[in-house]
Order: C-alpha cells, then structure tokens, then sequence
C-alpha cells in the first residue's frame, strides 16, 4: 500500500486519540456574572458602536429581507446555510470526542444535500435524525479552557477570550469562508454569500430587538444573555446546577435566602462602581431569553443573575 496512505491514517488515529483524551477533561466551572467583565469601559464602547452600526445598516437590511420573503421561504434559505456550515459542526463533534452526534450530523448533511436539495429542505428532521449545533468554543469549553473575560468585538459582538478563538478556527472549515479564500472576485463580491448569510441570522434574531430596547441596561442584558446561552451550548443544553450556581455566584443554601431585592442591590452597588462616565446605571431585567446562536438555535437560560 501506498506510504503516505500509512501515514494519514497514523495521524488521524493520533488526533482521534487525543481529543478524545482532551474530552475527557473537566469542563472549568464558569466565571459568576459580574466579575468577569474587567474590559468594561471598552465593551461598553465596542456595544455601542456595535449597536449604531446595527442601527444604520444591518437592522434595515434585515428588515428589507423580511418584507421581501415569505416565512417559508426565509425557512429554506436559513435551512440551506445551515446544511452548508454542518461541517464546522462535524469537525468540532469529532475534536470533542462525539463520535455518536459526528455521525449523526453527517447523515444530516448527507441526506440535507441531496434528497434536501443542497440544504433547502430538511427531510433529515422528519427522518428524525438529531441536530447538534456546536463550534470550536464549545470545543476549548470541554477540553477544560476556562471562559476567560468578557469581550466585545466591534462587528463581532459578545464573545470571551476563549470563544473568540472559534472564529479563526472554524472559519478554516466553514464552506463560505473557503470561496472566499479561493476567488478574487470584482468588487470584492466573494464576499456576498457571506454578507447574505449574516443578514438571514439577523432577520432572525429580529423579535429581541424589542426585549433588549426595553432594558434597564440593555449592555449588562445581553452580556448576562449571552453568558448564560453558551452556558447550555457548553453543557449541550443541560448543564449541572453547579454550573448554573457558579454562574450565578449562589450556592444551594444561598439561592434560597438571597432575594431580588438583594441580587438588585447589588446590581446597583456594581453599576455604581463601574457605570459608565461615573454615574450609576439601573439595574437590568431579572429575566433573560436566550439570544440566538451562531448556529441559529436558540437556547434556554435561566434567570440572569445580577452581577
């Protein structure tokens, strides 16, 4: 047989055997709400920024898409890119150690592409054949990486300084960023397959635009938000109530005694200490809905601490 087929397969079975080993890590317990957000002055910035940049260009253009399309219609165009970006999903199931969920969302992506006719339809559902949405992130989560701090990126938005390594990473699987990489094309229009893809994730997320407006402090409302979703993303939608705890700085005896008239006193003592310009900032809603992943996918969350 041929040597270099020798070799591959002795390197598949090296990287086969080591995220198996780093699966096998303990998940770090998760960082309580609050004291994570060291970089607060300049997420503050970025979220602001973020949120202008939303307000003049992709809201309106989400909104326009929305008009323009049926919801059957925006259900098959979402469908379609979710087929496309399975691999990144396979990829990071394999690396956790999942051979079960890597098989099953390569039948996905198997049947999607053609009797779904590459991802428009999703007969894989009615087949029920199960969906595991996961990225790189998650995959550093299980193999034991803490989350590290809060960060907020201008046109990223919320991640921490472990989650901010999936885009790299995942970007080098995801079938979109390869025709980038692999055409120059006039006008940089490579890179509207892309651009279209962010505006079906964004019409999506559309009906939270009012729960974040209405906010008492729509930045601490989405960093809790988001903290507590990649939470259940982490744990595959079931984490341990002594994950919830950690996150929510209580304890089984606490959680009991501490009420919410103390949790938003305390939310005050922070905001007053960390507020913007000084001034003290009104605590957030006691209650946070999951935003959406960047698979699409919503999550559940609990009850958003008051850090």
């Amino acid at each position: 047989m041929n040597p270099g087929f020798h070799s591959r397969l002795a390197q598949g079975a090296i990287v086969a055997g080591l995220a198996f080993a780093l699966a096998a890590c303990a998940v770090a317990p998760p960082r309580a709400e609050g004291t994570d957000d060291p970089y607060q002055n300049f997420n503050r910035k970025m979220f602001a920024f973020n949120m202008a940049a939303d307000k003049y260009a992709m809201k309106p253009v989400a909104k326009a898409y929305v008009k323009v399309t049926g919801p059957k219609g925006r259900e098959h165009i979402s469908d379609f890119f979710a087929n496309l970006r399975t691999p990144i999903t396979i990829i990071n199931e394999v690396l956790q150690g999942r051979p079960g969920p890597a098989l099953d969302s390569t039948a996905r992506f198997l049947i999607n592409t053609t009797a779904g006719l590459l991802g428009f339809f999703d007969p894989a559902t009615r087949l029920d054949v199960p969906q595991h949405p996961t990225d790189f992130g998650i995959t550093l989560a299980r193999w034991g990486l803490p989350s590290g701090s809060y960060l907020v990126l201008p046109f990223i938005g919320p991640t921490t300084l472990r989650d901010v390594w999936q885009l790299p990473v995942d970007s080098y699987f995801d079938p979109l960023d390869w025709y980038v990489r692999e055409h120059s094309l006039k006008w940089h229009a490579e890179y509207a397959p892309n651009v279209f893809y962010l505006v079906t994730v964004r019409a999506d997320v559309l009906p939270f635009d009012k729960i974040i407006d209405s906010a008492a402090d729509p930045y601490v409302f989405v960093r809790n938000a988001y903290r507590q979703h990649r939470l259940y993303e982490v744990y595959y939608g079931n984490p341990p109530l002594s994950a919830i705890e950690a996150l929510q700085g209580t304890s089984s005896s606490e959680a009991s005694e501490r009420t919410i008239e103390k949790l938003l006193e305390q939310q005050r003592e922070y905001e007053k200490k960390h507020g913007t310009n000084g001034t003290p900032a009104p605590a957030p809603a006691t209650s946070v809905p999951p935003p959406a992943s960047s698979a699409g996918q919503p999550a559940p969350a609990s009850s958003a601490s008051q850090g």
